[in-house]
Order: structure tokens, then C-alpha cells, then sequence
């Protein structure tokens, strides 16, 4: 498919509006190239993405499913599909396609990291720690799986293991600290003085 000079540049007004915050004004833009082409993929993945961003959750997995009657093997929409459905609430949906991506590659850190989150929103805290510990296998500093394995192991009152994790969470960076203050998960150990210094 030969390039259209208009449409990239359409394309390039949305992608500096979306970079700058203004959504609204990127959506606009990306419903421009998708009048004259309804079928631009990265238009509607991008769309889908600054919809998801305003939390309209269903217009933006519309934007994705017809992207992926185009594509249905599109790695970015399909991960972005799982995030918008896990955000939505339909963690069912969003697990499912979770599995099915891993089938052909377990070891997919990107989907992992939605399956865990989606796995401590059901409160399977184990399996979501099985998921958290693949990842620190390949990324054993990202801050914020440390984090979600120290929640899933407080939820399993494994409170010494729960605070080494969120010890090195918080290593990786102070908002660690920050999010865990405000965090409903260690509202039970608010007490505990190893967390209060972990977090003072």
C-alpha cells in the first residue's frame, strides 16, 4: 500500500497532540485519516489507546477489534485490548487472552505483567506471584512487580517476605514509598515499624 502524504502528515499532527496530553484533540485527528480510511491500523490502535487513556474503555476495544479483523496476530493492539479489558473489569476476557498470547511465547514479559495484575484482581495472589516471579527471572529490579509480589504476599500473610519485596521496590525508586502509603494493601500492617521506616 502506497503512502499517503496526507495521511501521514494528519498522523503526525495526532501523534504530537496525543504526546502532549491533549487526547481530545489526537482523536480528532486519528477520526480524520479514519474517515478517508477506515482501515488505517495504527490510526485505530492509536485512537484506541487515547480512548482508553479518557477510561472509554468500550469505544477503545472497538477501535481494537477492528484493527484486529485486519490483524488478528498484531502483538500492540492485542496487548493493548488486555489493558483496556482489564482496566474495564472483564478480568475473564482479559486473563483468556493473556493465556492465549502465552501459549505461543510463556515467557512474553509484557502479557505476564497484565496477567498478574488481572490474577491479583481476581485474588488468585499465588498465581500472581508465579507470574511476578517469571518476570524478576529476566527483570529482578522492576520496581513495580516487586511491588505487586509484596501486595500478593501480604495478602497471603507472608508479612517478612512481603516487606523484603517491598523493600526493593522502594529501592528502585521513592514513588514506591509514596504508592505504598496509599496503598489498601498494607493498610493492615500500617503498624508494623519495619514498614513504617520502610515508607518514612
Amino acid at each position: 500500500m502506497t503512502s499517503d502524504p496526507r495521511i501521514n502528515s494528519l498522523l503526525d499532527e495526532a501523534n504530537r497532540l496525543f504526546l502532549q496530553g491533549n487526547l481530545k484533540g489526537a482523536i480528532s485527528y486519528y477520526d480524520k485519516i479514519l474517515e478517508e480510511n477506515p482501515q488505517h491500523p495504527s490510526s485505530l490502535n492509536n485512537k484506541g489507546y487515547a480512548l482508553s487513556k479518557l477510561k472509554d474503555y468500550d469505544s477503545a476495544i472497538t477501535c481494537y477489534d477492528v484493527a484486529l479483523k485486519l490483524d488478528p496476530n498484531d502483538l500492540p493492539v492485542l496487548i493493548n485490548k488486555i489493558s483496556a479489558l482489564r482496566k474495564k473489569g472483564n478480568l475473564d476476557e482479559a486473563l483468556a487472552n493473556c493465556n492465549a498470547l502465552l501459549e505461543s511465547n510463556p515467557n512474553y514479559n509484557v502479557v505476564l505483567y497484565h496477567k498478574e495484575r488481572i490474577l491479583q484482581s481476581k485474588k488468585e495472589f499465588d498465581q500472581s506471584i508465579t507470574c511476578c516471579n517469571k518476570i524478576l527471572l529476566d527483570y529482578p529490579d522492576n520496581g513495580d512487580v516487586l511491588f505487586d509480589k509484596a501486595c500478593n504476599l501480604l495478602m497471603l500473610s507472608k508479612i517478612d517476605e512481603a516487606l523484603d519485596n517491598l523493600e526493593k521496590s522502594i529501592n528502585q525508586g521513592v514513588q514506591y514509598k509514596v504508592k505504598a502509603r496509599k496503598s489498601k494493601f498494607f493498610e493492615g500492617i500500617k503498624e508494623n515499624i519495619r514498614f513504617q521506616n520502610l515508607i518514612s
